[in-house]
């Protein structure tokens, strides 16, 4: 028999349910509710750390496991708190509530480390237009960026992948085994259809071969971390969502630049190698530390995982800006073609990815969770690649576009679907 638990309000991470403390929910006035959580209920009591706690109401704390969360599709909305809570299983995150009765309000005052978590999200959610504001900079005035070194780009791609970790425990890489259909069917197709599409793109464009081999290389990337965000938006399988792309992440130390050698060879000399290594250095190794400090610090995570995003967001502005400026007089020349073909790239990306996903017989929200992991690409690694492999400097130029092009799709795709959500029934 699952259950339905419906809540009366949510402030930021603080969330309060229309009920008595007992040991089962139950639903009081549906068109209050800000969040449905289904349909598993797990409670564990524990000390209050309030100073404040409402009057008449037991002074205690649950952790409440949840497989699912489901915003409704009429009522107010909540900032997204998802990402920021723990996993406890497949699909099931911990969430820490504060628990009232109707007449206690939770508009408690926000600490220092709320607003900082809630300014990052609102950085984070706005990542295409900051990326799209920094490959602008880089077209108009490309000075702006001669501060930006070699040496920059590979520690700020590293501190990237180091905060990805940081939101994955070893954990989630045992989850894998409990969806082991989902997870195969994205990792296929995440490195199948991009760069498959990207060499047939270029081929039908007639690309010239820097630009070529930039287009390949962006699709034979890993997912990127900014999917995971997109995912939750529309309503997809977000645990699915964070293993695809760990997943393809790690194994990127390998696939990346087997796939790059094999497709875009034809075009550039491609140093196999050198991919391998610096993959290894830029992603590999920072993931594996991040998820080891998740796991054995968390205490030290927990100060710094808020700074996170907003760094990340800023990193992948720079560095796709700082490849736009590299070569502006020659983007401008040449910019449409470019921008088509990125285009084309990550069209067919989102398209296949969904369309194979209900082939192989996935649900929707993990058919939503894969075209969104095979559509959106960690287009800055391959500009860190680009500019450390590749002699001609314009080959990172597909990688930069790339970034606004998939942020953008992602983003309107995402809008759609979550709109296009049937909404849940209470039981």
């Amino acid at each position: 028999m699952q259950s339905t638990a419906l809540l009366s309000s949510c402030n930021g991470r603080s969330i309060v349910f229309d009920h008595q403390p007992p040991s089962a929910p139950t639903i009081r006035d549906p068109s209050r509710a800000n969040l449905i959580l289904e349909p598993r209920f797990k409670f564990r009591t524990f000390p209050s750390s309030k100073s404040s706690s409402p009057p008449s109401t037991s002074t205690s704390r649950h952790s409440i496991a949840i497989s699912r969360c489901l915003w409704p599709s009429k009522g107010p909305e909540c900032p997204p708190f998802v990402n920021s809570t723990s996993r406890v299983g497949t699909d099931v995150w911990r969430l820490h509530c504060g628990v009232s009765t109707n007449t206690f309000d939770a508009s408690e005052g926000r600490s220092l480390r709320d607003w900082i978590e809630l300014v990052g999200e609102v950085i984070s959610t706005a990542f295409p237009i900051w990326v799209a504001l920094g490959c602008l900079l880089g077209l108009v005035k490309p000075s702006c960026y001669d501060w930006v070194k070699p040496k920059w780009t590979v520690l700020g791609i590293a501190v990237t992948m180091l905060g990805m970790g940081m939101t994955l425990s070893f954990d989630d890489l045992r989850g894998a085994l409990a969806m082991p259909k989902e997870l195969i069917s994205g990792f296929v197709l995440q490195y199948s259809v991009m760069p498959i599409s990207g060499f047939l793109v270029s081929k039908f464009l007639n690309l010239p071969s820097h630009y070529a081999a930039g287009l390949i290389l962006v699709g034979c990337c890993p997912g990127g971390t900014a999917s995971n965000i997109v995912t939750y938006i529309a309503r997809g399988n977000v645990a699915l969502s964070v293993l695809m792309t760990a997943a393809s992440t790690v194994s990127a130390v390998i696939m990346t630049p087997f796939l790059t050698s094999k497709l875009a060879g034809q075009y550039v000399a491609v140093d196999a190698a050198g991919l391998l290594l610096s993959t290894l250095q830029v992603v590999l190794l920072p993931v594996l530390a991040g998820a080891f400090l998740n796991q054995y610090f968390q205490s030290l995570v927990k100060l710094v995982s808020p700074l996170m995003p907003p760094i990340a967001v800023a990193t992948v502005a720079v560095l796709c800006g700082n490849a736009i400026a590299q070569s502006s007089s020659a983007i401008l020349m040449s910019g449409r073609q470019v921008l088509l073909a990125a285009s084309l790239l990550h069209a067919s990306g989102f398209f296949f990815g969904y369309i194979l996903s209900r082939v192989l017989g996935l649900d929707v929200p993990s058919a939503k969770t894969v075209s969104i992991e095979v559509g959106m690409q960690n287009s800055v690694l391959g500009v860190v690649l680009a500019t450390q492999h590749f002699g001609n400097p314009l080959t990172a130029v597909p990688c930069a576009v790339s970034s606004v092009c998939h942020s953008i799709f992602g983003s309107v795709l995402a809008g759609i679907w979550r709109r296009s959500s049937p909404s849940q029934k209470l039981e």
